[in-house]
């Protein structure tokens, strides 16, 4: 039997890497780098976070490594580049725009086996500098190997989006138990799913919820006693007005691990499609007229599933706690020691405002700004209007699409003008967009035959001025209907 040459089998079915990724420690090492501009500027930042001692040579420094030179942050030589300059250095950055000064440096540097890295240039690199995620003591490095540092970048952007920060404190407090759980588990296989519980688990998730002390207590009881298993938890997330991108990157990850999603008529379908796709979904919508499931059944609905040990995303349009009944909701759940999240969202006047151009607050126009609902708990329009009747205040009103002619009459009932601005934005941020304005005399004929789709936002006030000129958001319909 002829030997099998395995790597001719390496190499034939795998890229060589162009770079070995290594991770290097620079606490108080000397690094050299080579220009004084914007660029260098980044590389020393980058070298410093990393705890390096850095040494700059360059005949003059831009804004930020002169006020750093000043300040004794850097070491600095004002000339040009000299092979002494690598003397006593770990490792040399060029980051000039002159080309034989960066090759010079390169060749000097290899000849010394020194790291050198010449920025936009991976011919005369020996390493290069990644794209960083970092969640000290965590770090991901994304790289290209050079070819496209854009490239990188992105794929760094979505994978921030998939990491929470927190993910550092969780990595520390990790650290401080490896000892005790070697010493509780001696099975190799033991520890390894000890581990993957803590870190998919409750414990995880409360550092990620920022209770770092009950993360550390129930660590230290689960190592004594065991990972406690099937505990359900509710997540009440707020999905923002439409557009999935608005979405938190906190609701991103729990709308993905959760087991049954829980949500309303007001959660666009591109969000709804970012939810884990094998979880059961439940809807419990709610219109004016209509509730489809009784609010103190979502309550209680909530607490079943929860104590049947089940993840679940209460998945709300806006912020759960703006018009969003969370704080019913929790009351529910805190009676009945469930454990829960709440993950604010993009409320839906700052979205609507923001994507129809309508600034809520302007010092020429506006110096306040209300947030109201259309109707109350027993279905009426019993409103404070003399207090919401008030000059340069912007009020925007929730739910008030069917109470319209009623909230233009007592507006202007109180004393507003019947030339006031007023805008009805239907479906918001998503491509189903459109804008009407009119004013408070003329807004509900204007909409009396129009074909308007739920969830929609009323804003009224001088701001309302402003769509023409400063709308830049054109949807689908708007481009369909020939709007602007």
């Amino acid at each position: 039997m002829r030997p099998l040459r395995l790597w001719g089998v390496f190499s034939e079915c795998t890229r060589l890497m162009d770079f070995l990724p290594i991770f290097m420690n620079l606490r108080g090492q000397e690094c050299l780098l080579v220009g004084g501009g914007e660029v260098a500027a980044r590389k020393a930042a980058l070298l410093q976070q990393a705890g390096a001692r850095v040494r700059v040579v360059s005949p003059e420094l831009s804004g930020t490594l002169k006020e750093q030179a000043a300040d004794g942050a850097i070491a600095y030589r004002q000339g040009s580049f000299e092979p002494s300059d690598l003397d006593g250095v770990t490792l040399a950055i060029a980051a000039t725009d002159d080309t034989a000064v960066n090759r010079q440096v390169s060749e000097l540097a290899r000849a010394r086996r020194l790291p050198v890295n010449v920025v936009d240039n991976p011919e005369l690199c020996s390493f290069i500098v990644p794209s960083i995620i970092d969640r000290s003591p965590v770090q991901i490095a994304v790289s290209t190997g050079g070819t496209s540092p854009v490239l990188a970048r992105l794929l760094r952007a979505r994978l921030e989006a998939a990491i929470p920060s927190a993910y550092g404190r969780l990595a520390t407090l990790v650290e401080g138990f490896r000892d005790k759980v070697k010493a509780r588990f001696t099975n190799v296989n033991a520890r390894r799913n000890f581990w993957e519980a803590v870190l998919q688990g409750k414990i995880a998730e409360l550092v990620f919820a920022g209770k770092d002390e009950e993360a550390r207590d129930a660590l230290d009881k689960a190592v004594a006693e065991g990972i406690e298993t099937d505990v359900g938890e509710v997540y009440l997330i707020g999905g923002g007005p439409g557009d999935p991108d608005l979405l938190t990157f906190r609701a991103l990850r729990l709308m993905q691990q959760a087991d049954v999603i829980v949500h309303d008529r007001l959660i666009s379908k591109e969000v709804l499609d970012l939810s884990r796709r094998d979880a059961e979904r439940i809807y419990v919508g709610k219109e004016r007229d209509n509730h489809s499931v009784p609010q103190d059944q979502i309550n209680q609905l909530l607490v079943d599933l929860a104590k049947q040990g089940k993840r679940v995303c209460r998945l709300k349009g806006g912020d759960p706690f703006v018009f969003g009944r969370g704080g019913e909701e929790i009351e529910t759940l805190t009676a009945n020691g469930v454990n829960f999240q709440v993950v604010p969202g993009i409320t839906a006047a700052l979205g609507t405002s923001a994507y129809a151009g309508i600034p809520l607050t302007h010092r020429d126009y506006s110096q306040s700004v209300v947030f109201v609902t259309g109707h109350l708990k027993d279905g009426s329009m019993n409103l404070n209007w003399k207090g919401l009747a008030q000059p340069n205040q912007t009020i925007v009103f929730y739910m008030g699409l069917k109470g319209l002619p009623v909230i233009c009459q007592k507006l202007m009932e109180h004393g507003l003008p019947a030339d006031l601005p007023i805008a009805l934005v239907q479906q918001a941020t998503t491509p189903r967009q459109r804008v009407f304005t009119g004013t408070l005399g003329t807004m509900p004929a204007l909409i009396a035959n129009e074909e308007i789709k739920p969830p929609t936002l009323i804003i009224v006030g001088n701001v309302v001025k402003l769509h023409d000129k400063l709308s830049w958001f054109r949807s689908e319909a708007m481009i369909a209907k020939g709007e602007h």
